[in-house]
């Protein structure tokens, strides 16, 4: 049998570890996270209804959003590639009183866990912090149940997302610690796009969203010229 290498950056881990001892801070170093999690909730249930499926959320990090989600009666997995993270998630999970499986796993290994498939998949924030992004899309529609939908959330790759989303966002507001992001690795809708439909996803909505540093609030915008959601749906069995 193949072996699958593990998609993990460890400087990216040991990273966010270091930003995990207020995690859930709404006023500390992951402020923003806590900032933009209305926003991805609404757009996720303007997309499709939750109660009573079986939702992942890919690279959950300590469970901000993931716990939003369970909260919406969904069968709630989150995973994430550093034990850490889900050692925090977990216990915040158990103060919530929420049942949430998390996982200590990356999404090329999550059938090592589970043999079920999910009926939606949340990516947020995680294709730029991964050494192969195309890698996870193909595993994520791997565990994707037929007519089920992917919603993944990054940032565009030009002069006006770098000077926006880290040279502003990290070095001038402080809205993110500095480094949090690497240029690089932003990927272009149209390449998210290109990737997914290659595994047989089809795109069905792209929506930009921006930030008011005035009321401190995100909010969707007509463009996805820096931050953007993206949703693609598998086609049903027939």
């Amino acid at each position: 049998m193949r072996q699958i290498k593990p998609n993990i950056s460890l400087s990216e881990i040991e990273k966010f570890n270091r930003f995990s001892t207020d995690w859930w801070d709404e006023n500390g170093r992951m402020k923003s996270l806590h900032d933009i999690n209305p926003l991805r909730l609404e757009y996720i249930m303007l997309k499709t209804h939750l109660k009573g499926k079986r939702v992942l959320d890919v690279g959950c990090g300590g469970g901000i959003l993931t716990e939003q989600i369970a909260m919406q009666d969904a069968v709630t997995t989150g995973i994430d590639a550093s034990d850490h993270m889900i050692t925090i998630a977990r216990s915040h999970a158990k103060k919530s009183n929420l049942d949430i499986q998390y996982i200590n796993t990356d999404i090329e290994h999550i059938t090592r866990f589970t043999k079920k498939g999910f009926d939606v998949i949340l990516c947020m924030e995680l294709l730029e912090h991964v050494p192969d992004y195309e890698s996870v899309i193909l595993a994520c529609k791997n565990v994707l149940n037929p007519g089920g939908i992917i919603i993944f959330a990054t940032i565009n790759r030009n002069l006006l997302s770098f000077m926006l989303a880290i040279v502003c966002a990290e070095y001038v507001l402080g809205l993110l610690p500095k480094g949090t992001h690497d240029y690089s690795s932003l990927i272009k809708p149209a390449e998210l796009n290109r990737t997914c439909l290659g595994t047989g996803l089809k795109n069905f909505d792209i929506t930009g969203f921006s930030y008011n540093p005035l009321s401190q609030k995100y909010y969707f915008c007509k463009n996805s010229l820096v931050n953007y959601l993206a949703s693609f749906k598998s086609e049903p069995c027939i």
